[in-house]
């Protein structure tokens, strides 16, 4: 028999309740324009148990940008589970157009955040970001070397996939506009994964 989940625990319950309300207010009114007590109305709480679990707004700000870095970087499981580079690439790209759909206020607050020249999480950046960086464009230079890809640079190929990719959650609303005012439905958004894997791995893939 399938073991069943346990059930989230009231801490669990609030701190998830507290940020998805951190996620609307920060891509709202960024972080100067956001306020604790804000957050914590929009979450049902009283603003004390949004200081017994996240003490400072900087905190509650840094653990929602933790939690969408941490969901991109874990779409890339399939660098381990897979040499073949279309499979591989596939399935991250996949992923990451799933999570654009699925938290595309966490994308937007990570791109402002980052327009910004990224003053609150530089030290994400120079190390999680960057050690996830070497780890996977090892996996590439192996795919090139075994002549599974063309000789391109591993880290042109992830700006392409994270500029793309982000693009159905930080534009949402002009993709919503040029599809006659209507987000993208399931069957059309599995269209536009599809295509765009497809594109990307027609440029990449060694003949």
């Amino acid at each position: 028999m399938a073991r069943r989940r346990p059930r989230p625990t009231i801490r669990e319950e609030n701190e998830r309740a507290l940020l998805e309300a951190a996620e609307w207010i920060f891509a709202e009114q960024g972080f100067a324009g956001a306020t604790t007590a804000a957050i914590a109305r929009r979450a049902g709480l009283p603003k004390a148990n949004l200081h017994y679990y996240f003490p400072t707004k900087e905190g509650l700000y840094r653990s929602v940008i933790e939690r969408v870095l941490t969901a991109w970087l874990a779409a890339a499981s399939s660098f381990d589970a897979s040499d073949d580079p279309a499979v591989a690439l596939s399935a991250y790209i996949g992923a990451k157009m799933d999570l654009a759909r699925e938290m595309p206020l966490a994308s937007r607050i990570w791109s402002a955040e980052i327009m910004r020249g990224a003053p609150m999480i530089q030290d994400f950046l120079d190390t999680t970001l960057t050690e996830w960086v070497a780890s996977r464009e090892r996996a590439v230079k192996r795919w090139i070397a075994a002549g599974k890809l063309k000789p391109i640079e591993p880290r042109f190929l992830f700006y392409m996939i994270w500029a793309t990719t982000q693009q159905y959650a930080n534009a949402a609303h002009e993709i919503a506009t040029l599809n006659g005012g209507s987000p993208l439905g399931d069957k059309a958004f599995e269209r536009a994964k599809a295509e765009t894997i497809g594109i990307i791995l027609r440029g990449v893939t060694a003949e």
